[in-house]
């Protein structure tokens, strides 16, 4: 019998599950796993990014637009998609207190508990989210990691959160792995041999020079790279629907398509749990999820199916 693949990405806010491993959750969506984005807050302390909505009614109604902008993105990239239902931190300056009732204050446990709640009613075989550093220092970045890896561990066990259903353990947690300096760097070369202006120059005297292994700007360890090309512009037109947050003129939007899907043809993810055995490097998040030769569970553990 086949095995229903189940995926979960968990992010901080509306536009994040485009501009982080879109293409990844297109191709899966398109294979037939069931994919679910978990947008952790309503993205309601956001700016207006793109100048062509810094228009009256916008800011005034931010919250409420970039809901119908997550549910255009979420048609395109043919997904599921819930608001965990936690309130933007916004990115206050240095010394300045994070907002009262804001996300990155809510208690870990009563925050994780609420996703707990989501794993188990989804069960997906494979979790994503951000690194220890958020992928970024922003507030609800930092906190969609600590609450996502808390709920990953408690999920399966029946003596935590049991207000929140059948205990559900998840196979594997990755942390997302784009954007990394490598792959600005790849890019840079790649346009400017081509005599393309990668516009990228700025964006790599930002980043650390330094790191070690083959991961982001913080050095993480690259385990799996997904190849999804064909779908960079499947990615593109979900990153437009978040329209107040991208601006077409700009940034990420202008580099050649073409050189991309030559030189950095996957999106890069590192493996930070598993309860199946893996290989490494892999190709496929459901590495050893298919048919997997799983540990045999702790006591206590709630058992994830097989394959079959």
């Amino acid at each position: 019998m086949r095995l229903n693949l189940r995926l979960m990405s968990v992010h901080a806010h509306p536009d994040d599950e485009s501009s982080k491993g879109a293409a990844t959750l297109a191709k899966y969506a398109a294979e037939g796993v069931e994919v679910l984005v978990v947008t952790c807050t309503g993205g309601e302390r956001g700016d207006v990014l793109n100048p062509a909505m810094d228009r009256p009614g916008v800011r005034e109604n931010l919250a409420a637009i970039r809901r119908d902008e997550m549910a255009e993105a979420r048609r395109i990239l043919g997904v599921r998609q819930h608001f965990l239902g936690f309130v933007d931190s916004g990115l206050p300056g240095p010394g300045e207190p994070l907002p009262e009732g804001c996300f990155a204050l809510a208690p870990l446990e009563q925050a994780a508990g609420r996703l707990v709640g989501l794993m188990r009613s989804f069960r997906p075989h494979v979790v994503v989210t951000y690194d220890e550093t958020g992928g970024y220092p922003h507030p609800d970045h930092i906190r969609t990691h600590q609450v996502t890896a808390a709920a990953f561990d408690a999920a399966g066990e029946a003596g935590r959160h049991p207000e929140a259903g059948a205990p559900w353990r998840p196979l594997k947690l990755y942390y997302q792995g784009g954007l990394s300096r490598p792959w600005f760097q790849a890019l840079h070369d790649a346009m400017t041999a081509r005599g393309l202006d990668s516009g990228m120059r700025e964006v790599l005297a930002e980043l650390p020079s330094a790191e070690s292994g083959s991961g982001s700007g913080s050095g993480l360890e690259i385990t799996t790279r997904v190849p999804c090309a064909e779908y960079f512009a499947t990615r593109d037109r979900a990153l437009l629907a978040h329209a107040t947050q991208i601006d077409p003129n700009a940034g990420f939007m202008l580099h050649d398509r073409d050189v991309e899907r030559e030189v950095w043809p996957t999106e890069d993810y590192h493996l930070a749990r598993s309860h199946v055995d893996v290989a490494l490097p892999e190709d496929d998040l459901f590495a050893g999820v298919r048919c997997p030769r799983r540990p045999t569970a702790a006591a206590g553990a709630a058992a994830s199916p097989g394959c079959g």
